[in-house]
């Protein structure tokens, strides 16, 4: 969970503490604060399926399945119901609450962490070096001078999977198979309190990079090689 989802979870939380404070400020009759928050988080149940909005996905409650348990709880005590409904019903729209704040941290997410930008992915790069992932790859070390200075520098290009897939899958005259992307750049940190977790490649050349997180693939070129010879 990154910074800002984590935040405006908190602010739901606090949105919902409020409501629950006016309803219980103004029944005549106080129940056990412990109960509230039970009966409250009892509601939060519910019949929900994800749904992808603005690159995110919410999931849209439809059927109030806690309010329903807890109404079967207190059926036989209407009374106790009258004062507890309120928290249940509560809960249930909790649900959609938290679907708002979820909206409101993508765009903030998107401005502090953009997702095309490479630096979002790797920002510290103090312990970061290069590991070989196929035989192809020659001793090469990491330059991180120029990683450091060139990164912000980095044009985003097409992935082209199909088209490195059937290279990959042919044979020079050694009878070697041809690795587009050799070696694997460890080491490195995102941004503080992004949660971009990825794994980033190094193209044959030393100026590509591949950047592949849980979302997607972004392929970047430099006009210096990012990597060096190991002497």
């Amino acid at each position: 969970m990154s910074v800002v989802e984590l935040v405006t979870t908190i602010l739901g939380w606090l949105v919902i503490v409020y409501f629950a404070y006016r309803i219980y400020k103004k029944l005549s009759e106080k129940p056990k604060v412990w109960k509230v928050l039970v009966v409250t988080w009892i509601g939060l149940f519910a019949l929900s399926f994800n749904l992808p909005m603005f690159g995110s996905m919410v999931k849209l409650s439809i059927l109030p399945l806690g309010v329903w348990i807890l109404y079967g709880v207190f059926r036989k005590k209407e009374a106790q119901w009258q004062v507890y409904r309120r928290f249940a019903w509560l809960g249930f729209i909790a649900n959609f609450i938290f679907i708002i704040t979820t909206l409101v941290a993508v765009p903030i997410h998107q401005m502090l962490y953009p997702e095309n930008d490479p630096s979002s992915y790797i920002s510290t790069i103090h312990d970061a070096s290069i590991i070989h992932i196929h035989p192809s790859a020659e001793k090469r070390s990491l330059n991180k001078d120029i990683l450091d200075k060139k990164l912000v520098l980095l044009k985003e290009e097409p992935v082209r999977s199909m088209d490195w897939y059937y290279e990959t899958d042919q044979y020079n005259q050694d009878k070697k198979v041809i690795e587009r992307f050799p070696y694997q750049l460890i080491g490195y940190k995102p941004k503080w309190g992004s949660d971009l977790n990825s794994i980033v490649y190094i193209e044959k050349d030393g100026k590509g990079l591949l950047i592949s997180s849980t979302k997607k693939q972004l392929y970047f070129r430099s006009e210096h090689s990012l990597i060096e010879k190991v002497n």
